[in-house]
């Protein structure tokens, strides 16, 4: 069992930069895949990056590449989101969620957090 937890939502202007921290407890954090998802009002929950269990690979959806980076530190059980140039269209729930496998699907993804909401103003 692995719960997580999200913070560093909030409200940033366009071009703002925002770090979502998402902190786990339970056992062996470190044997997870952590993604981030985000899911803005009415529509599907996506995928926006993961990152493997050791931290040597990362994956992201075209539309946050080279704009949002996923890093983690498996001696605080932490997983991160740095965002930068943030757009309106970035608005959403952002949840962070853990997998045995490396993917990007959601349903591979077993634990989810509550969710911080992140919205960017115009």
């Amino acid at each position: 069992q692995v719960q997580l937890v999200e913070s560093g939502g909030g409200l940033v202007q366009s071009g703002g930069s925002l770090r979502l921290s998402c902190a786990a407890s339970g056992r062996s954090f470190s044997n997870y895949v952590m993604g981030w998802f985000r899911q803005a009002p009415g529509k599907e929950r996506k995928f926006v990056t993961r990152i493997n269990s050791s931290g040597a690979s990362t994956y992201y959806a075209d539309s946050v590449k080279a704009r949002f980076t996923i890093s983690r530190d498996n001696a605080k059980n932490t997983v991160y989101l740095q965002m930068n140039s943030l757009k309106p269209e970035d608005t959403a729930v952002y949840y962070c969620a853990a997998s045995l496998l490396n993917t990007a699907v959601r349903n591979g993804y077993r634990y989810w957090g509550q969710g911080t909401q992140v919205t960017v103003s115009s």
